[in-house]
C-alpha cells in the first residue's frame, strides 16, 4: 500500500508539474505588448545641441501580421533657423519587441526654410512596456527617442 501511495504522490506531484508548466508564460511571452493607438515622441538634442523633434504617431493594423500603417507628425526646432512641422505617412515593421518605422513626407505644414529638403524621420524602437518604446530617430541625424503613450484627457 505503501508503494501505491508514493506512486501516486508522485504521479499527482508529476501531474502539477505538468499543470503548472507556464503555458501562461508562455502566452504572454507569445503575445507582444499591443502597440496599436496614438504615441507622444521626443528625441534628444542633435545637431550638436540646436535641434530637436518632437511629435505624435498613430498606429493602426495592417493587413499583413507584425505590420502597422501609421502617420505621424513631427515637429523640429533648431534654435539656429526655426520649426518645421511635417505631416508623414509611415509604416511599421515589428520583429518581437524590436518596431522599424519607415517614413514618408506628405506635407510640410510649417517649413524653416524656403527650399529647404526634409528627409523623412524614420525610428528603430524598442518596445519596453505598453506605455513606453526607445531607440533611435535614423534620419538625416541620428539620435535616442522616446516614445510615450498618449494619454486622451476629457475635457
Amino acid at each position: 500500500m505503501r508503494y501505491v501511495l508514493k506512486l501516486s504522490r508522485v504521479a499527482a506531484c508529476a501531474m502539477a508539474m505538468i499543470v503548472t508548466t507556464p503555458l501562461g508564460l508562455q502566452a504572454t511571452e507569445t503575445d507582444p505588448v499591443d502597440v496599436l493607438g496614438t504615441w507622444s515622441f521626443q528625441t534628444h538634442p542633435y545637431r550638436n545641441g540646436v535641434c530637436l523633434m518632437t511629435g505624435t504617431m498613430h498606429l493602426s493594423p495592417a493587413p499583413e501580421e507584425g505590420t502597422y500603417n501609421c502617420e505621424l507628425t513631427a515637429i523640429e526646432v533648431c534654435s539656429t533657423w526655426g520649426r518645421s512641422v511635417v505631416r508623414q505617412s509611415c509604416q511599421a515593421t515589428r520583429f518581437g519587441d524590436q518596431l522599424s518605422i519607415r517614413s514618408q513626407v506628405e506635407e510640410m505644414l510649417e517649413s524653416k526654410a524656403e527650399g529647404l529638403v526634409y528627409w523623412p524621420d524614420n525610428f528603430t524602437l524598442t518596445v519596453q512596456s505598453q506605455d513606453r518604446m526607445y531607440g533611435a530617430l535614423v534620419s538625416a541625424v541620428t539620435a535616442p527617442a522616446e516614445f510615450r503613450r498618449a494619454t486622451n484627457g476629457i475635457s
